[in-house]
């Protein structure tokens, strides 16, 4: 018997920090047991530099990942959908788990700014992994 993975998409804007953060998270504290996916409606150049240097604080790395471009596919290929500021630009599906997580945008703050906003994420990530995983005895 085989079970498939949860899986969960983090779309910005920008997809270079809010949502580069909360994936970093999920795959390190979820430790692979959920697929992981970001994107962005339009996609910056690179992450930010402020946001991989949080990250990097608490143990995680991101600098080899790279902002993405929202797709159609990505929505209908997750689970659950986590947008951050985007808006009505991201698609919409029936059946889908949505949920918009209000966070201060860290683009041009810095690391003092962050800091909290990347702690906001992890609090909400520790959650969600507990909503996606139930604990088996």
């Amino acid at each position: 018997m085989t079970e498939t993975k949860p899986s969960v998409l983090f779309v910005c804007v920008h997809n270079a920090g809010r949502s580069q953060m909360a994936a970093g998270y999920l795959r390190h504290l979820s430790q692979g047991a959920i697929e992981v996916r970001s994107a962005g409606s339009m996609p910056a150049d690179e992450i930010n530099p402020v946001a991989v240097e949080a990250m990097h604080e608490e143990g995680i790395d991101i600098t080899a990942e790279q902002p993405k471009v929202l797709t159609t596919e990505a929505v209908e290929d997750s689970d659950v959908v986590i947008t951050m500021g985007c808006g009505d630009v991201c698609p919409f599906f029936p059946g889908k788990r949505y949920e918009d997580w209000k966070l201060d945008d860290p683009a041009g703050q810095g690391i003092d700014a962050v800091r909290p906003i990347r702690d906001d994420i992890r609090t909400r990530i520790e959650a969600l992994i507990t909503e996606l995983l139930p604990v088996t005895a």
